[in-house]
């Protein structure tokens, strides 16, 4: 029989097969727990049926990357045959999460996603102390961004106070409140002023006072030291060659800015020698497929739809350049952009970027700063980035590589946990 484990993480998240950087996040927080004493992992989210009915851009199921063993991927089966789906679901993780937390084991939960996961963490502690078990759970809550420029102000903006007051009284009813960037944290405190100026509340006083930043956690030994001769290779199943194609790389929806990108492309002396490589899936694909096919350069422009994470590196490594022209929606904006974070740690080619809520936090100094919603200005960066000697890149390369390093997953895990109190004492050297 094996021995209960001593200590345990539960990530509540939207984990893969979602294409989302904070699926990623997940999985590499939970890798590094393993080196840091947690013996048990365990990560619930949601099953792959009512992820693909969300509609969700996923990466190809049957080439995901495996988890080391310590890693436990639950998917509660939705609970009862009401005709509420989403009531059903969210019912079978709160539920599991109960049992986690009165089964004796001392337990760390953390939540990415403040609705509806952080809400969820937080109905399933006031039930599992309602039991009269046992409970030795420590909570730490991260808003990733997307939950707080998607819910929180779309609250704030529409006047639905009780919302608003529900997502962030569960945020700040956690015991530790972390938000992904600096970005995300003002975002937060803004929306939660409006709200304390309408209604008297004093959210934004909790928020100011208690969150933290947390930044995305990469696994950067992916990216690192990659053999020139398994890039080529990589490379050419592809039909690419080494500093042969611009790089796009991200999800396909319209705050990535890929128009802006194929405008800019077209308008570049270097179609002529250069394709444009767009990888990805999400909902405005076959938007920008329409826009590519009516481009003059179409036969220039690849669509790559089936990319799985450990082929990612590579594309990134050959790259002639990485462009990301992400620009601010009403659903969305960049609160960090771990991709290009990921880019920068791979090598290749120069990042071309726009300054967009939380991406000077991602690359600081080390990209290409283009204006919003401007292809001629993507157009002149690509050329400016191709125009450096090769002295010049390696030497760019090298200082932007040093700079993502602080979000390699074990130096972030450890400032988390530490910074929460919850490392456990049996934590082995990263």
């Amino acid at each position: 029989m094996n021995a209960p484990p001593r200590n345990r993480l539960v990530i509540v998240n939207r984990a893969d097969p979602v294409i989302c950087g904070h699926s990623v996040e997940g999985r590499n927080l939970a890798e590094a727990a393993l080196q840091r004493g947690f013996d048990e992992v365990r990560i619930v989210t949601w099953p792959i049926d009512r992820l693909e009915a969300a509609g969700l851009p996923l990466k190809p199921l049957d080439r995901m990357l495996p988890y080391s063993p310590g890693i436990i991927v639950e998917r509660p089966e939705p609970v009862g045959d009401y005709k509420v789906p989403d009531g059903r679901y969210l019912a079978g993780i709160t539920g599991r999460l109960v049992e986690l937390f009165t089964d004796g084991v001392p337990t760390v939960c953390l939540s990415l996603y403040l609705s509806p996961h952080t809400v969820a963490v937080t109905d399933a502690v006031r039930a599992a102390w309602s039991t009269g078990l046992p409970v030795n759970v420590t909570t730490i809550a991260e808003a990733v961004g997307s939950d707080v420029t998607n819910v929180v102000r779309s609250c704030v903006e529409e006047g639905r106070f009780g919302a608003a007051a529900h997502i962030l009284s569960s945020y700040l009813a956690q015991d530790h409140c972390v938000a992904v960037s600096e970005y995300t944290r003002e975002l937060i405190v803004a929306a939660a002023s409006e709200i304390d100026a309408f209604h008297g509340t004093r959210f934004a006083e909790q928020c100011r006072d208690r969150i933290r930043i947390s930044y995305p956690a990469i696994d950067t030994s992916q990216y690192l030291d990659l053999d020139p001769g398994i890039v080529r290779g990589v490379l050419a199943a592809r039909g690419l060659e080494p500093d042969g194609y611009v790089l796009f790389l991200s999800r396909l929806t319209e705050a990535k800015g890929v128009d802006d990108l194929i405008a800019g492309y077209e308008r570049t002396a270097a179609h002529g020698r250069l394709k444009l490589v767009i990888v990805g899936r999400g909902p405005a694909a076959e938007k920008f497929r329409a826009r590519a096919a009516a481009s003059p350069v179409a036969d220039r422009i690849v669509f790559l739809d089936d990319v799985d994470d450990a082929e990612k590196p590579y594309l990134m490594a050959g790259c002639a350049t990485y462009v990301l022209p992400s620009k601010p929606r009403p659903e969305f904006v960049e609160t960090f952009g771990i991709a290009l974070a990921e880019q920068m740690l791979a090598g290749g080619g120069t990042v071309i970027t726009t300054d967009t809520g939380g991406i000077g936090e991602a690359v600081g100094e080390h990209a290409i700063i283009v204006p919003v919603d401007d292809p001629d200005a993507i157009a002149a960066a690509i050329d400016r980035a191709l125009a450096l000697s090769p002295e010049e890149r390696a030497h760019r390369a090298e200082r932007a590589r040093a700079y993502a390093l602080q979000f390699d997953r074990g130096v972030v895990f450890e400032r988390l946990f530490d910074g929460a109190g919850v490392l456990p004492a049996a934590a082995l050297p990263i």
